[in-house]
């Protein structure tokens, strides 16, 4: 029992952490989101033109649906931009649009870090279907005072070991693709001054997402390894 109530000790603790900073990240879009950009220019038009600077002529700018809903599809090769996105002429409209456009430009030039995380997707995605099982059988068998069985610990760790895997290599791809987008922005004068700032401050609480995501992964790992170890 005591092992359950330390897993939902830390998914309440990193649940309200990631809460945090999701409202703090929806706040300050919706800030800068009512806020024109002085060069006048749309979500749409400032990732067409950013593709353009870079030859990048293969990739489509496309309408999504929802809110902060926006990413680069590289089977497709396409820019999605949400509806608060798409055709609005605001600082967080320009932030969005140049940082999606900086995936694009990672897919281009075959960026190392996107390159090892698109590989590492299906392996991802089986794990992330495999914990829910794995959970099951390891606080079912708690529940019922029985031992944990190594194998299940085991594969228990390996697949949050994947997804902490998986998280820490996001972290450069998402800064990465930031740093391309400000540092597009500052060069072609689409976003400077008080535009550039509100467009940075955006684009850091959508990276502080990314990390607090890998540091809960990070965090579920090791407890389960310390579990594992204990249990010896």
């Amino acid at each position: 029992m005591g092992g359950y109530i330390g897993y939902m000790v830390i998914a309440g603790v990193t649940s309200l952490i990631g809460m945090f900073i999701s409202n703090r990240l929806k706040s300050k879009f919706n800030h800068y989101s009512q806020i024109p950009l002085q060069s006048g220019l749309s979500g749409k038009e400032v990732a067409e033109k950013m593709l353009e600077h870079y030859g990048i002529h293969d990739v489509k700018v496309v309408p999504a649906k929802g809110m902060l809903t926006d990413h680069y599809n590289p089977q497709t090769k396409t820019i999605a931009l949400s509806e608060p996105v798409y055709n609005a002429r605001s600082i967080a409209a320009a932030a969005v649009a140049a940082h999606e456009c900086g995936h694009a430009i990672q897919h281009d030039t075959s960026y190392a870090w996107l390159s090892m995380r698109s590989a590492i997707v299906p392996i991802v995605s089986f794990s992330s279907k495999a914990q829910q099982f794995l959970l099951m059988a390891a606080f079912g068998m708690m529940g019922a005072g029985i031992s944990n069985s190594p194998i299940v610990m085991m594969l228990t760790i390996a697949v949050f070991g994947v997804t902490a895997l998986f998280s820490f290599i996001t972290l450069p791809v998402e800064f990465d693709a930031s740093n391309r987008a400000m540092a597009w922005l500052d060069e072609t004068g689409i976003a400077t001054g008080t535009d550039y700032d509100g467009a940075k401050d955006a684009l850091w609480w959508a990276a502080m997402t990314y990390v607090s995501a890998a540091l809960g992964a990070l965090i579920y790992f090791l407890y389960f390894v310390l579990r594992f170890a204990s249990s010896d």
